[in-house]
């Protein structure tokens, strides 16, 4: 079972697994004994390497085995995946109902290519017109108190043991063995396919080598060193966290300190990884140590410096911080507000004969022209963080040729786009594509027919199941 999945996601997909098994059943679909054996078949491959099935008897014992499950098990869940996906292509099959000439339109509304300006209206465009006074952000403070509270903050001392500092004598440790053989074996285990970035296979060995020589120096040198700090603390009596700078003094060892940080980041000084942040909130003054921690190049000791309840800081403590959130809520809906005020005065204009770009430095706003893309571009850098582009590619296209579109707010303020032109795609590349384009929409359509399917008997066949029912509280 995969750790990541939740519970509650775990019960869903089983009710849903047991659904679509007794639909299928109850249209009788019947799956064949070779149908079974293929679907096993390609489920063994994907876990393999290079194409080639994991054996049966190894993928019994050391998966399913742990988990209780047989061969048996196995071969009723590759037949039951048969069926569901039987069951899918006729329960979607009225979405592959696409005729070529819907396909074609379908393809020239995603692929012509759209001439369009954009005007943005950026909060951080406006925080120069907020006024401030302290009184404004005596009230602030008091309406968003909440916003400021801190939570639950820990401070602790840390010895680090970098890999790095170990490099040369894990260098040294595998030059007494045959790090070749061991850097072919790897490669023949995995090969290219674990190392995109690597054009030949002399690359991805070097990658191999360097990586023997990295986890070397992380688990077993750079371990090795951090236990014997860790015992020599362990073993000083009385038990206390300030052990820890006294035994790295001996050893001449640097001592760091965090800054305070809750569970839910960790510390911001470097990435620690949850195992960190997890003992770090462990510690007590009775037990105020905890290591070897590894990370991902580094092996840590560490011991209690602060803990630090949550709270709200006074005002004065957080001035700054409140004043310059104020700005940006009120610059928010400034530029909000200019945007919905512009979209109306800006459609009368075009119709007047002005164009976009005048309309807009009239306002006193700047026009921006974008390079031409369609509905199916998967990269439009001249948004920047501004907005999402499939957000940005909706609007476009509900916005007709020669018009412009509604204000649209956005995390960053909002938008107006115009759109100039769409030219037609060229029919040679049409015909070429459309094939293949075809066979994707037709897919798509029908997965969409099935997920209005599931849905719908999802709700009526689970609406007294406790997982189901928090799901459609929270659709509603």
């Amino acid at each position: 079972r995969n750790p990541n999945i939740k519970n509650q996601d775990l019960e869903e997909q089983i009710y849903l697994r047991l659904m679509l098994t007794k639909n299928a059943d109850a249209l009788g679909i019947y799956v064949t004994d070779e149908a079974a054996a293929a679907s096993a078949d390609g489920m063994l491959r994907s876990l393999g390497r290079n194409g080639q099935s994991v054996p049966i008897q190894a993928f019994v014992k050391q998966v399913l085995q742990p988990e209780g499950l047989t061969a048996a098990d196995f071969e009723r869940f590759s037949r039951d995946d048969v069926a569901i996906q039987q069951l899918i292509q006729t329960l979607g099959l009225s979405g592959a109902l696409v005729t070529p000439q819907e396909a074609a339109a379908a393809y020239q509304r995603e692929h012509q290519e759209v001439s369009a300006q954009v005007v943005f209206l950026s909060a951080s465009n406006f925080v120069s017109q907020v006024a401030v006074t302290p009184a404004i952000i005596g009230q602030f403070y008091t309406n968003y108190l909440a916003q400021y509270r801190l939570p639950d903050r820990v401070q602790v001392n840390y010895v680090e043991f970098n890999l790095t500092n170990f490099l040369a004598q894990s260098r040294a440790e595998w030059a007494k063995t045959n790090l070749d053989e061991n850097v072919n074996a790897t490669f023949q285990q995995y090969g290219m396919g674990e190392f995109p970035d690597a054009k030949t296979p002399d690359e991805a060995k070097a990658k191999i080598r360097e990586g023997l020589i990295r986890q070397r120096a992380l688990l077993l040198d750079a371990r090795t060193q951090a236990n014997e700090f860790a015992n020599a603390i362990f073993n000083l009596n009385p038990l206390r966290a300030d052990n820890l700078a006294t035994v790295a003094k001996q050893k001449g060892l640097t001592v760091h300190l965090t800054a305070p940080f809750a569970s839910q980041y960790g510390p911001e000084e470097f990435f620690a990884g949850g195992a960190f942040t997890k003992a770090a909130f462990a510690l007590t003054s009775e037990d105020p140590f905890a290591g070897p921690i590894l990370g991902s190049t580094s092996i840590y000791v560490i011991a209690l410096a602060k803990q630090l309840p949550s709270r709200i800081p006074p005002l004065d403590e957080i001035r700054d911080r409140v004043t310059q959130d104020y700005r940006m809520v009120q610059a928010m809906m400034l530029a909000q507000r200019t945007g919905t005020n512009f979209a109306p005065a800006l459609a009368a204009q075009l119709m007047t004969g002005h164009t976009f770009a005048s309309a807009c430095i009239a306002a006193g706003l700047q026009p921006e022209v974008l390079p031409p893309f369609s509905l199916s571009t998967q990269e439009l850098p001249e948004l920047g963080d501004r907005l999402q582009l499939n957000q940005f590619l909706r609007i476009v296209a509900n916005t007709p040729a020669g018009h412009a579109s509604p204000f649209v707010e956005t995390e960053d303020g909002g938008f107006v786009v115009f759109v100039q032109s769409r030219k037609p795609v060229d029919v040679t590349t049409l015909n070429a594509d459309l094939p293949q384009f075809t066979a994707r929409l037709r897919s798509a359509r029908e997965s969409e027919v099935f997920n209005q399917w599931i849905q719908v008997e999802a709700n009526r066949q689970f609406r007294d199941i406790p997982a189901f029912q928090k799901q459609a509280v929270g659709a509603r």
